[in-house]
């Protein structure tokens, strides 16, 4: 489905897959607003799918990892230019097979990789939702971020993350 038929309400989904040595699954991508910028596989939830399921393709599509659903981690709300509703539902997974390798889908992405998320927290081309997340997953309660600019690429008017 093109952006423009997706109406004015979007969801998407966005995985995180972390491996045995505690680094987590990041993607480059060649378009959008996070072009060059690490930040988790995603896409959009399809007709005829549900969420988890969307995931598990868009994780498997961009990285070839085959994953199931572990958890729900939380949820990024927003509004682009006062009229379009982008809502992204992120999930914990965990890899099928620890053994697949990562074969990236080469049209959408420049390269993806497990980093540990240390190392993301100091890289300049992390997406700031991944800097969160790492606060998140470090932190014992749950928190709301309504006080954050992703930046003017992206058009947002108003942007919050529920982790």
């Amino acid at each position: 489905m093109k952006r423009t038929d997706r109406g004015k309400v979007w969801l998407a989904v966005a995985g995180l897959v972390i491996n045995a040595q505690s680094e987590w699954l990041v993607v480059k991508k060649k378009y959008g607003g996070l072009k060059g910028m690490w930040s988790l596989p995603a896409g959009f939830v399809d007709e005829g799918e549900t969420a988890d399921e969307a995931v598990i393709r868009e994780v498997k599509e961009e990285t070839g990892l085959t994953c199931r659903v572990e958890e729900l981690l939380g949820i990024r709300t927003g509004v682009i230019k006062h009229e379009i509703s982008d809502n992204m539902i992120m999930f914990l997974l965990q890899q099928s097979n620890p053994e697949e390798r990562i074969v990236i889908q080469e049209n959408e992405l420049y390269e993806a990789a497990f980093i540990h998320p240390d190392q993301l927290q100091d890289e300049q081309t992390a997406s700031i939702m991944l800097a969160f997340m790492i606060e998140a997953m470090n932190s014992e309660k749950r928190i709301k971020v309504d006080s954050i600019d992703p930046g003017q690429q992206f058009g947002y008017t108003s942007y919050k993350l529920f982790l």
